[in-house]
């Protein structure tokens, strides 16, 4: 029986819990490539956490820019060998990966997001362009009609992993709250940032959980129509539901929402794994 690459399955495993167990439920020829989508992402979304200012992570991603347009080795970095060698075993298109890190440029930066739909195209390179590369992986022909459930995924897990960071990107100057929405609120960045207005804080908070609850909604209405090959692909929103659920906008500006129990994520996602949505 294939093992697990162990380097990128720790990774993984340590970056994000749910998308680790839904490789396991996938054929096993298939695993070794999510695991890299997987780690690629989880790689390129903490350079940010590891930088002082932008132009190092600039740097970084442009490295992963060279890397993947120029089909280089990788200079034995695990997660580029094991990327470049999905991309070729899967055909995974090239694009996806660069619009991808284009998109990333955002969070090396403090300004803020300029509307609901730049929150929403930003979601869409990043959370929505994992899921349906990792489609295109489990089955290439059907993934052609995964896209729609691609994007509200992304949308709504990418919402939902912002509000649950809202207060340690507010610690550091970020704002992914969408400017209208702030406006809508009677917030700016600033006031955002400072987070003194509770009742507006929490307005504001309210919204982004609302924004999330519509796509998360508009994912289940079409999942179901998507054969059970790309199920794995999509099992990390098995979670979402619950984890929506917990987020409290009157406080979850202030400190990170409860997460799950670890049984309850497994439970779910073997129930979505065994019956689909």
């Amino acid at each position: 029986m294939p093992s697990l690459d162990p380097y990128l399955a720790d990774l993984v495993r340590k970056a994000d819990q749910d998308r680790y167990l839904s490789v396991l439920y996938a054929p096993e020829d298939r695993r070794d490539a999510l695991l890299a989508l997987y780690a690629f992402d989880a790689e390129v979304a903490r350079v940010r956490d590891l930088i002082s200012d932008p132009m190092p992570g600039e740097i970084r991603l442009q490295w992963w820019r060279d890397v993947i347009s120029a089909d280089e080795p990788g200079g034995g970095h695990p997660i580029a060998i094991a990327l470049l060698k999905a991309i070729a075993d899967h055909r995974l298109p090239r694009q996806t990966f660069l619009d991808y890190l284009e998109a990333r440029v955002f969070d090396l930066y403090d300004d803020p997001m300029p509307s609901r739909t730049d929150l929403e195209g930003y979601c869409g390179e990043t959370v929505s362009a994992i899921f349906q590369l990792a489609a295109l992986v489990l089955d290439p022909a059907a993934a052609a009609n995964a896209g729609e459930a691609s994007g509200h995924a992304g949308c709504a897990a990418g919402i939902v992993r912002l509000i649950r960071l809202m207060p340690y990107h507010r610690s550091r100057g970020q704002c992914f709250v969408p400017l209208d929405i702030l406006a809508a609120a009677g917030l700016d960045r600033d006031a955002f940032v400072a987070g003194e207005n509770a009742a507006a804080m929490t307005a504001a908070a309210s919204a982004m959980v609302s924004l999330a609850s519509e796509h998360l909604r508009a994912f289940e209405a079409g999942v179901s129509a998507l054969p059970t090959s790309l199920r794995p692909a999509f099992l990390p929103m098995a979670t979402l539901p619950a984890r929506l659920g917990r987020i409290d906008p009157s406080s979850g500006y202030q400190e990170p929402s409860p997460d799950i129990s670890a049984l309850r994520r497994h439970w779910l996602l073997f129930r979505r794994a065994s019956r689909g949505w």
